[in-house]
Formats: C-alpha cells, structure tokens, sequence
C-alpha cells in the first residue's frame, strides 16, 4: 500500500520520531579496506526533543545527519520514520517531514531572501520540482513563507540577496527556509559555526522557541559542547562512527566521558544560571 503524508504523520505521532537499527556505512572511496563512516549505531530519535550529535573530527557526525534525512542510505541497517523505513517514503514526501539546514549554503544564483524561503514549499507543490518557477505559489505558500520569516526575524531582510547577508542572518534565512517546509523533524548541522557569541546565544534560543512553539522534533550537530549541554535535552557523543554514551547533559558531559572520547582532560563545573555542566580548558 503506497504511503501517504497523513500515514507519515500518523508514524511520528508516537514516543519515537525516527530510530536507527544497527545501521553502517561508508563512502565509496572507502571500500578498499578502510574502516566504516558509520558502524553498527542504533538509536532513536524522541518525539519533541532536541538532540545533540558530539565528537571529535572525522567521528561520523554530518554522515549521521544525512543518514537519517535520507542523503545517504546505509550499507547495511534500517532507518525508520516513525515505525516506516525511510527507503520506502517518496522523497517529496520526505521532505514534508524533515527538513535539513546544512552547515554551509552556498548560493550561486543571486536570490533574494523571499525567493530563498519560498524554495521550501517546492515539497507541497503538485507540480513537478522543475516544472514549477518563482511566481508560481499559492496563497498558503506565501503565508506559511510569511509565517517562517517572522519567526527567524528575517522578515525585514526579504527583499534583500541572500548573498549580501552576514552569517548569522543567513543562517536564520535557512533556518527559515526549513520552516516553510512545515517538517516534523528538523535536522542541523553546526548551525552555530562561523557565528559571534550574539548570534550563538541568539541561535540556541531561536531553536528553543521554534521546538516549544512549532512542537518540532530537532537533531543538532554540533562541535561546540557548551551550546549542546545548553540547548539539548540529550547528547548522543560519537567517537570513530560509534556510541560512546547517549543521556542528558549531565550524563554525558562528563570529564570522564570527554577523556574517552576526545582523549584530552577539561574542567567541568556548573553553569551558573542554569546548571547544566560548562566546559572549560584546564588552567
């Protein structure tokens, strides 16, 4: 039976938005010997949660996220969607679930900030993706482009390139552009790079409204362990394409945990205003 959007949704209703069974992979310029990207990860994904991806370099972090927005596929495992596995969901289907922010966008047609956004209702469109052109959207388009604007605060940057923006605007433009997809699930990868303590601040607290308001479901990679001990509910730490150790902040930013993954000792205490565990370098 072909699957539909409202099965889909009915799929993500549960405790569970998505879930890796024992899942590995590598690129194929890895074949030859080389160790897996990805080796035999399970894991799941809460409805609701913001979950945080840690680790060093090289230890599998954005390949995961593309693993479960469907970029890749593994070489050998499940990854479901609710209780469907994503290889049997239509991709425009997909898309309409989960949204992804990649690290670095990189524009090479001068769009503006509106055009840019209005890029994430191309999942909702009847018509096939290249049959349909800038100019084409309903009503409902525009408003939910309206509504995503508004809540990145980009609303006065809309008739502005998105190639004049600085990091931190053009971050919330993608962010945005993710929103006007209406997805479920919301994948990010270092949305906080490249960005001043400002717009980190401003960032982590956008991504908390957005969860709290729009109920979303949220994965966020992330180098920096401070911004994942603040923002997110649980932190999953990967070393070598393989858990370490998933739990709350307090469970695993630990400098036990950060000496078996990262092989370096740090300073974990409090943080003062909300006493999650801070990292700092030893003095």
């Amino acid at each position: 039976m072909p699957l539909t959007e409202a099965s889909v949704a009915v799929a993500c209703s549960s405790g569970t938005a998505m879930q890796a069974d024992r899942i590995s992979f590598r690129y194929r310029s890895d074949q030859a010997g080389r160790s897996w990207t990805i080796e035999d990860l399970s894991c799941e994904v809460r409805a609701g949660e913001v979950l945080g991806i840690v680790g060093p370099n090289g230890s599998g972090k954005s390949s995961l996220l593309k693993l479960l927005a469907g970029l890749l596929r593994p070489n050998a495992g499940e990854i479901r969607l609710g209780s469907q596995s994503i290889r049997l969901i239509d991709p425009q289907l997909l898309a309409r679930s989960i949204a992804v922010v990649p690290q670095e966008y990189v524009q090479v047609f001068p769009f503006s900030v509106a055009e840019t956004v209005l890029m994430g209702r191309f999942p909702h469109r009847r018509e096939s993706w290249w049959g349909m052109g800038i100019g084409d959207e309903s009503d409902h388009d525009l408003r939910q482009a309206y509504q995503a604007m508004a809540e990145t605060d980009v609303l006065a940057l809309a008739g502005r390139l998105v190639s004049d923006l600085s990091g931190g605007e053009r971050q919330r433009v993608m962010i945005a552009r993710a929103l006007a997809q209406e997805p479920t699930i919301l994948l990010l990868d270092e949305p906080m790079a490249f960005l001043d303590i400002n717009h980190q601040i401003e960032m982590c607290a956008l991504i908390s409204r957005l969860q709290r308001e729009r109920q979303l479901t949220v994965v966020l990679v992330s180098h920096d362990l401070n911004v994942a001990s603040q923002a997110c509910d649980r932190v999953m730490m990967l070393k070598e394409g393989r858990i370490v150790r998933i739990g709350s902040p307090m469970e695993t930013i630990t400098p036990e945990s950060l000496r078996a993954v990262y092989g370096c000792d740090v300073v974990v205490d409090a943080h003062p205003t909300s006493g999650r565990p801070r990292v700092t370098m030893p003095g």
